[in-house]
């Protein structure tokens, strides 16, 4: 008699966030599409945490999230959490469903954070169902839900960074492939790249949404400035696989990068940013940008470690979070069987 199989009844994932280098924006559809285009990214040791676990019927409701929030609903329309509620339509997961979700760090704060979610969601879901499942189908799955289901105007960049994870060298194909080289720095090369790092939190949060449907309006218009930033990303997996030592080349093109960058949309830099900014160059950083979409957030900046408290004193109202290399993807934190 064959034996019944067995499902999990609880799933937690841990999912890195990313810090994006050189080349965000080529990563938009209606860029790489007649172009291709490329960036340097990679995840750091700030996470997403999801639990998914069976609810039990005595609850008498078929889902019940919880996140900045807390939602209890029967239906799956009702759920106002749009990548949860899209994520689990995609996986077909059965209820009753109890969704949990925690971060280290704010939202809306140019890590990817979205996209984290959305990846470490759906391997819960599909190890809930006893499926396995690949980095790559997670990271195209989480694509399907953001762009296609919801239809933001957002790239593929940080999907496959939050299930991957590492230092990476992403190219987006006109055919719209996407191909992941990891760059393996010689010696100690990630964690000395970290220790030239500085990441302060403005306080300013903002949805990416806006500005990215902006960008994405003005593609035509911007288009030799996209180019010139995705051949900064080729030139910046060059210059971390040439030099890890010496990091004034990896952050002058960051520098470069932002300059271009905040050319593209309204809302991507501000005055002030631009004088955090400069405070910080003036106090001894040799580069940096504000991370992801732009308009507040995280600000990551290069900075030699003998100088990195003079940038601390120039930045009093800045909290300074300390980050790591990460090299992998999403994973399985813990499974619990009946």
């Amino acid at each position: 008699m064959a034996q019944q199989r067995s499902f999990p009844r609880a799933v937690t994932t841990i999912t890195p966030q990313r810090l994006s280098f050189v080349g965000g924006g080529t990563d938009l559809p209606d860029f790489y599409r007649q172009h291709g285009g490329a960036v340097v990214s990679s995840t750091i040791d700030k996470y997403i945490y999801v639990t998914v676990k069976r609810h039990s019927p005595l609850f008498n409701e078929n889902y019940r999230l919880s996140y900045s929030k807390t939602e209890h609903v029967q239906s799956l329309e009702e759920i106002e959490n749009d990548v949860a509620r899209e994520c689990l339509r995609l996986v077909h997961a059965e209820p009753p469903l109890f969704i949990a979700t925690a971060s280290d760090l704010p939202a809306l704060s140019g890590l990817g954070s979205s996209s984290s979610f959305a990846v470490g969601l759906l391997y819960a879901l599909h190890t809930l169902r006893g499926e396995d499942v690949s980095a790559g189908q997670l990271a195209e799955e989480a694509c399907q839900v953001e762009i296609e289901m919801l239809g933001r105007p957002i790239g593929k960049q940080d999907q496959y960074a939050a299930a991957f994870g590492g230092l990476n060298y992403i190219r987006f194909q006109e055919d719209g492939r996407v191909h992941l080289d990891p760059l393996w720095l010689p010696g100690d090369g990630a964690a000395a790249l970290f220790r030239n790092s500085m990441l302060f939190w403005t306080g300013m949060q903002r949805e990416a949404g806006d500005i990215l449907q902006e960008q994405r309006d003005r593609i035509c218009d911007t288009s030799e400035t996209l180019i010139k930033m995705r051949d900064m990303a080729t030139e910046c997996r060059d210059a971390l696989l040439e030099c890890t030592k010496d990091p004034r080349k990896f952050a002058k093109l960051l520098d470069a990068g932002w300059h271009a960058k905040r050319t593209l949309a309204s809302k991507i830099s501000s005055s002030q940013i631009d004088a955090i900014y400069a405070r910080a160059l003036d106090a001894g950083a040799l580069g940096g940008k504000i991370a992801g979409a732009g308009g507040g957030g995280f600000l990551y900046l290069v900075v030699p470690p003998e100088r990195q408290d003079d940038v601390r004193t120039a930045l009093p109202d800045m909290a300074h979070v300390v980050i790591g290399y990460e090299p992998r993807g999403a994973r399985i934190l813990s499974v619990v069987s009946d």
